[in-house]
């Protein structure tokens, strides 16, 4: 019998009663158990990663897939790829239940269609190169089992991440990333231990896939965009370790070639690779 431990009743009880600091501390207490139930789940995340990343060097891409705090989580790491490492857009795409009004205020029912999800996937021509990745707390959610279903039909990898073990969700990916972090603080808010145990695991999959493309080198993110001040500094002090030019020099070398790794190959007389 599937059941839902994420919507099970919080430990704690009178909330309204306690202090500001027992809450924070309670809170906080149970933040801690996230870090153990995303690391359980390492094996899994290490299987998904090692089957995203072939396909990937052959143009496949991510699509992450969820409705409200998990859609919106997708969004964000996939908005995150562009600048963090310098790779296009449309490489991680993230999809929420609603579309892109949903990111900010709720899209009623939207999360209950089963068939919207694999119609948007099928708009970016999605095809066997791809990775679908289902974001559902409950695992529960129509929109993102149905479009898992019709992917799993069509050949395409897919996986999920949710908090409960067995879920629906589950049974229709390939790779089921199940971070068990038990009952919420408040009751049922899978915005708090859920919301961190899904933001935890995106970032390993995106961050670990990336260094083994090749957007990473040594521990540095060369491919980064110079999207402020901030960055070109960072990256012109890259270039000053890298190389042993003076600031100036290794600033005026990085606008020159857009990014550290560009301004680097270039000074060494390499031709940089193709991503």
């Amino acid at each position: 019998m599937f059941i839902k431990i994420s919507e099970q009743t919080s430990l704690y009880n009178d909330l309204e009663k306690k202090s500001v600091l027992e809450i924070l501390e309670n809170i906080n207490t149970e933040d801690q158990k996230v870090a153990i139930a995303v690391r359980d789940t390492i094996p899994q995340i290490e299987k998904l990663v090692t089957q995203i990343i072939p396909r990937m060097k052959k143009g496949g891409r991510i699509f992450y897939m969820g409705a409200g705090t998990s859609g919106r989580l997708g969004v964000l790491d996939a908005s995150e790829i562009p600048p963090t490492f310098g790779m296009p857009p449309t490489l991680v795409i993230g999809l929420i239940a609603g579309g892109d009004t949903a990111l900010r205020n709720p899209v009623e029912n939207a999360e209950d269609n089963t068939s919207i999800g694999w119609q948007e996937l099928l708009e970016h021509h999605i095809d066997k190169n791809d990775t679908v990745i289902g974001i559902a707390a409950s695992g529960t959610t129509p929109y993102v089992i149905g479009a898992l279903h019709e992917a799993r039909e069509n050949g395409i990898l897919t996986a999920c991440i949710t908090s409960n073990p067995g879920s629906p969700m589950a049974e229709e990916a390939d790779i089921a990333i199940e971070t068990i972090v038990g009952p919420e603080y408040v009751t049922g808010s899978s915005r708090m231990k859920s919301g961190t145990a899904q933001k935890m695991v995106l970032n390993m999959i995106t961050t670990s896939v990336m260094i083994k493309l090749g957007r990473v080198k040594g521990n540095k993110m060369v491919n980064m965009q110079l999207s402020n001040q901030k960055l070109v500094d960072r990256g012109t002090r890259m270039i000053v370790e890298e190389l042993g030019l003076t600031y100036s020099k290794a600033k005026a070398l990085l606008l020159m070639h857009g990014s550290v790794k560009k301004a680097v190959d270039a000074y060494k007389g390499q031709s940089p690779p193709t991503p």
